[in-house]
């Protein structure tokens, strides 16, 4: 029972703490704009999410699976960690536990929130591509439509930053010759990783104003299409049409930016919850021993009265809850941040590739 007990306190954690506040905002407007399709009288769109979300579960249980010399995400180090904290946590308050959940659980309820992230980034990325589409036809320079395709793939490059022999060994230890040389270290590497998404994310920003000026243009493709049709066409019918295409925009622009925020919020917190350093030669932080603490020097101090005797019971109880805090370490976070990072961007692409090869090819035909 203690198990389930510490599972419903770890994720209280996890959903009351700030910090998390708005991922939860990002999936609940990304939840409710799926709902929309789901309350729509043709059934396509609804049958795409669900397709998608079981595609997603397969395709996160295939990628936990690999291995970490393939995709360093950190995850089994950070859940053995997490899993010997919390025994040790529940031997301190006189309880007998192998551990709070086990690896297998731990990876299918990681899976079932992985399918969920994908199914509500089916229909942006779908859209998103549409929008790429029509933006490099209206872009008229060489250098915007660089930009677009770097805009395009800046989820494939995310994606590869985790992708061991590929970045990390010929970026680290790149081979000359017959000898390598080590150019940064794994904490510069780790750094570099998180301003290269970080400026990815400014450029999905700055390019925002052409995908939607590329959707707008939607109208006057619409008013081009009826001219072509036989008959008479109403004032009423062209004012509804472009009245339509103007008042989606308000979800083309979530569509387009609830993704990129929820992204750069993950970003920010293996930053900050994974103890990493914006300098790209980090220094090494000292650890502060637990005696040196002011708290533990309150709690040793012996109290001279009633009063003292009610203060040391409060900080005992604040010590006990705030030995939680030393289940969640920087090494958990740094895992479990790693992979969710790298599995929105992931989706991002996919579902942005499938998006591009329906307009162009299927739409086509």
């Amino acid at each position: 029972m203690q198990n389930f007990a510490f599972i419903s306190v770890e994720i209280h954690f996890i959903c009351f703490s700030p910090v998390f506040q708005p991922v939860k905002i990002i999936l609940k407007i990304l939840f409710s704009l799926t709902t929309h399709y789901f309350r729509a009288e043709d059934a396509g769109e609804r049958s795409l999410c669900v397709t998608f979300g079981f595609f997603f579960f397969v395709k996160a249980m295939a990628i936990l699976i690999v291995t970490e010399n393939y995709l360093e995400f950190g995850l089994e180090s950070g859940f053995s960690n997490f899993s010997e904290s919390a025994v040790q946590f529940f031997e301190k308050q006189g309880l007998e536990s192998r551990g709070p959940v086990s690896k297998l659980t731990f990876k299918f309820f990681l899976a079932v929130l992985c399918s969920l992230i994908g199914a509500f980034l089916t229909f942006p990325g779908l859209r998103l591509a549409q929008m790429h589409l029509d933006a490099l036809s209206l872009a008229p320079k060489k250098i915007t439509q660089t930009l677009l395709h770097i805009n395009f793939l800046s989820p494939l490059l995310m994606v590869l930053l985790w992708v061991k022999p590929i970045t990390k060994d010929y970026i680290m230890t790149p081979p000359l010759g017959k000898e390598t040389v080590p150019l940064m270290s794994e904490a510069t590497f780790d750094t570099l990783r998180l301003w290269i998404i970080i400026v990815l994310c400014a450029l999905r920003l700055a390019m925002m104003r052409n995908h939607l000026q590329a959707y707008l243009n939607l109208a006057q493709k619409c008013v081009d299409q009826m001219k072509k049709e036989v008959g008479r066409i109403s004032t009423v019918e062209l004012q509804k049409m472009v009245a339509r295409v103007f008042y989606y925009l308000c979800v083309i622009a979530l569509q387009y930016v609830a993704p990129l925020v929820m992204l750069l919020h993950m970003t920010l917190l293996l930053k900050t919850l994974g103890n990493y350093s914006w300098g790209i030669y980090p220094d090494s932080a000292s650890d502060c021993l637990a005696e040196n603490s002011p708290l533990s020097k309150s709690v040793n101090s012996e109290p001279s009265s009633d009063d003292g005797k009610m203060k040391l019971t409060v900080l005992e109880l604040t010590m006990a809850l705030g030995s939680l805090k030393n289940i969640f370490t920087p090494l958990l976070f740094r895992g479990l941040l790693s992979f969710l990072t790298w599995w929105i961007a992931a989706c991002l692409f996919s579902t942005s590739l499938f998006g591009l090869f329906y307009h162009q090819y299927l739409t086509a035909a």
